[in-house]
């Protein structure tokens, strides 16, 4: 089983490998805990899985290396797998599911691995790669089953309490659970007081499942934006390593994880993906109980696909109150839409959008739709701005989805 020697072995070949990333203070996020960021997103590879990739692949014999190394991944743990086998001179195929995005695919490809794209889920690659691992006899690099893998990941916990010595709760992203699984062991060892928490994607929740039935359970399917953690079944040592050291897994939502992405870019000039993310949406939506702690977010990675940034960024900015759209039922005479938009404009909010429906035929011919997309403070402004219309007069439909 894994032991805190071995994470201070990990440490020590990861020394000039795996950069040790800061730990940054994070009193904007509207967070009641005192919050800190482990930023991993800032890693060599844009995230933490070059730590448990190197790791395991350094401890490989010659007859294994000249064998060459297979993986799957659905980005990060490639990347980490392709540096370190191009470093020690080992031929690399990476097996990535199709949707996995372009950036992560290239990444890949540009630190010196082979890719094998498959169709499907991350689940679908791994069983690809293990087929390829039986015909090939190269060594299979598994991206959180793994004890020297997991041994790499729990470096993060070394490095937090060296960083924050009065840590009360480090919160986890978990996906496979390699990284939960060495960070839970390493501070569990060094300081039991300690609460580490693990967080999943309510739309992929493995985990989270596994735990609550105990019993290792798999999905049917994941369906979420965060690439990073959609895994339909934990791993035995890492949902055994979970069993025995983490307090608690909770699961946040899409929308929940797009604010907290665009908070991070916002308030701590941090760019996540969404996997990144979970750990810091479970603390600003008030997931767990750390409140006035010293509580550790880990910021997990930062390659997020930017072919999807921006609707990230729309669902964030939507959740923030930041973003809205209106349905106003106007009567069609002239001065209905100035009389609008100076409410709006005295409410101090911007009209971003604005679009007629005069043809629906469920209204009066005399009667149209005016929907406005508006750029706004906050939900209050929003309140603000209905509060004015509806006292003027005009009839706001709601908002049916």
């Amino acid at each position: 089983m894994l032991t805190l020697d071995k994470i201070y072995q990990a440490a020590y070949t990861l020394k000039g490998v795996a950069r040790k990333t800061d730990l940054l203070a994070a009193p904007n996020l509207g967070c009641r805990a005192n919050l800190y960021l482990k930023a991993e997103n800032l890693q060599v590879t844009g995230s933490f899985k070059v730590r448990g990739a190197y790791n395991k692949i350094a401890s490989l014999t010659e007859e294994q290396k000249a064998a060459g190394i297979i993986a799957c991944s659905a980005g990060n743990h490639a990347q980490g797998v392709a540096l370190a086998a191009t470093r020690m001179g080992i031929h690399s195929v990476v097996c990535m599911p199709d949707g996995a995005p372009i950036s992560k695919v290239e990444a890949t490809k540009r630190l010196g691995a082979e890719v094998q794209l498959v169709k499907g889920a991350y689940d679908d690659a791994y069983e690809y790669a293990a087929k390829l691992h039986q015909q090939t006899g190269a060594t299979f690099i598994h991206p959180f089953n793994d004890e020297l893998v997991i041994a790499g990941q729990g470096t993060i916990g070394l490095e937090i309490l060296e960083q924050l010595p009065n840590t009360d709760a480090v919160i986890v992203p978990v996906g496979g659970g390699g990284l939960i699984a060495g960070v839970a062991c390493a501070i569990k060892n060094l300081n039991p007081n300690v609460k580490v928490y693990g967080v999943q994607a309510a739309n992929a929740p493995s985990m989270a499942v596994s735990v609550e039935k105990d019993a290792i359970t798999t999905l049917e399917s994941v369906a979420t934006f965060a690439d990073g953690i959609a895994v339909k079944t934990p791993g035995d040592l890492t949902y055994a390593l979970t069993k025995q050291y983490v307090d608690e897994v909770v699961t946040v939502s899409e929308d929940e994880i797009a604010a907290a992405i665009l908070a991070l870019m916002e308030k701590q000039k941090l760019v996540a993906e969404g996997a990144g993310a979970v750990a810091v949406a479970a603390a600003m939506f008030d997931k767990l109980p750390i409140e006035g702690k010293n509580a550790v977010c880990l910021v997990s990675g930062g390659n997020i696909d930017v072919n999807i940034l921006s609707r990230v960024i729309t669902r964030g900015l939507v959740m923030g109150g930041r973003n809205c759209v209106l349905q106003i039922a106007l009567e069609d005479k002239p001065g209905q839409l100035l009389a609008v938009t100076e409410i709006v404009s005295r409410c101090g909010a911007n009209v971003v959008s604005a679009h007629h429906e005069r043809y629906d035929a469920n209204m009066p011919i005399s009667s149209c739709i005016l929907t406005l997309g508006l750029e706004t403070r906050d939900f209050e402004q929003i309140r603000l701005i209905q509060q004015e219309l509806t006292q003027s007069g005009f009839k706001i439909i709601p908002d049916r989805t």
